[in-house]
């Protein structure tokens, strides 16, 4: 029993080390599984014969395990080219070209705020994007409410008028479409 907590007191008092040793080799979340996996592998090993310099011996079975970790990893994620049929993800997606458009939308945005005159971007800028209500806005620029209103509305409308533009523009074939509604028919029965 004394040769356990012998066993114990080095591993306590050398763990950090052993960390810090372990931490250059494997991922910060596999550190503390090695270092368990030493003192287990250690114990074990002075149940059969006594370890003379268990610091030392804790430090290479760390290592060791380390290393074996590594190479487990290493095969496990080194499969070929050729054993994919077919490529584990879709490498072209619609999600990748609505984030594309949502961008270039967000860009067109941004150039209808700049074509703004400068109260009225501000004004509009800070209810559209940062939230603030009329009142701090008011207060932040010095301006009556009644005026935040009116730049915050003729903001609103000319960046639709924008946007409107832009989209005629990349859409031309729904342009000048009208889209009728099909009407019921009575029957006669």
């Amino acid at each position: 029993m004394a040769e356990e907590s012998k066993l114990l007191d080095v591993f306590l008092s050398y763990s950090a080390n052993i960390k810090m040793f372990v931490s250059r080799i494997v991922k910060k979340d596999d550190i503390d599984d090695i270092v368990q996996e030493t003192f287990v592998k250690s114990y074990e090993a002075d149940l059969k014969q006594e370890i003379k310099y268990a610091r030392s011996y804790m430090l290479k079975t760390a290592k060791n395990l380390a290393l074996n970790h590594i190479a487990k990893w290493d095969n496990k994620y080194n499969d070929s080219l050729e054993d994919f049929a077919e490529p584990p993800v879709q490498l072209s997606s619609a999600n990748l070209e609505s984030e594309f458009e949502s961008k270039e939308r967000f860009l067109q945005f941004c150039r209808a705020t700049e074509q703004l005159t400068s109260s009225v971007r501000k004004s509009f800028v800070l209810k559209k994007v940062y939230g603030l209500s009329q009142k701090e806005i008011a207060q932040y620029l010095d301006l009556s409410e009644s005026t935040v209103e009116k730049h915050i509305a003729k903001g609103l409308l000319s960046c639709a008028k924008h946007m409107e533009r832009i989209d005629s523009m990349t859409c031309p074939k729904t342009k000048g479409i009208s889209i009728e509604m099909p009407q019921s028919r009575k029957s006669n029965k």
